[in-house]
């Protein structure tokens, strides 16, 4: 069975070109009509902005799949104003962070804000250098709080904190909302490359095969974050391949 997963890109891989109404096209040459859209493109603390954002994706023909990624204060009022941008939108979900300090009081505003909007909430597991990027960590975590808050996965971090991605999508298959299409390759020195994804690092069988057993229904948002000053062609390739493994 053909997958139907909505397809799209992260913004922040055209963040050279800050203008919404710029970046929208070349997000469309790639090929496809949906986008994670990162505070490059929107000011999420100008709710003044909020309605000419969503007006100008419209236009464009494009989805807005989720935000992100942003952190969740501690502080009600200011965490409030990413979910009044998700509602402005029409979106329902958001790819986020927490920070150590204060994590109860942040965890007790993401519930009580996604459920108010009724929006779901995907903790980015942003590498090895990240303290919510390995399994143990993000277990810990989600044994705090309910499932409204789960992961948005990203492939080639889950390699950098030295994670399997087809596991991790299984041991989080109840809390798996959102896909981060990224791929590494790396150096001898331990740095990370970000290369077209199905080049680097990431096994696309157990991929593909990970995402058919948990019937995962969630979006697809490549990222890659080489080549800022010319993102278009590399992305291209980027949806050819992703179409080819898992569609």
């Amino acid at each position: 069975m053909k997958s139907t997963n909505v397809l799209g890109v992260q913004s922040w891989c055209f963040r050279n070109f800050p203008d919404i109404n710029v970046m929208l096209p070349m997000l469309k040459e790639t090929g496809v009509s949906a986008v994670e859209l990162c505070n490059k493109h929107v000011d999420f603390k100008n709710p003044a902005a909020f309605k000419t954002a969503v007006e100008a994706v419209k236009k464009h023909g494009v989805q807005i799949a989720s935000i992100g990624v942003n952190p969740v204060s501690a502080l009600e009022a200011e965490a409030r104003l990413y979910f009044e941008f998700l509602k402005t939108g029409g979106i329902k979900h958001m790819s986020i962070d927490f920070k150590p300090d204060n994590l109860d009081e942040q965890i007790k505003n993401a519930e009580k804000l996604s459920e108010e909007y009724n929006v779901t909430l995907g903790i980015h597991n942003h590498g090895g250098r990240h303290w919510l990027g390995n399994t143990q960590a993000l277990k810990w975590v989600f044994s705090k709080c309910s499932k409204r808050i789960g992961l948005s996965l990203d492939t080639a971090w889950a390699m950098h904190s030295q994670e399997n991605a087809a596991k991790m999508i299984k041991e989080f298959r109840d809390r798996l909302y959102l896909l981060h299409l990224k791929d590494f390759t790396f150096q001898r020195n331990g740095g990370a490359e970000d290369v077209i994804f199905g080049t680097g690092g990431i096994d696309l069988k157990a991929l593909k095969a990970a995402l058919e057993e948990i019937d995962f229904k969630g979006a697809y948002i490549i990222e890659y974050e080489g080549q800022p000053e010319n993102p278009v062609p590399v992305l291209i390739q980027c949806v050819k391949n992703i179409k080819e493994a898992l569609y």
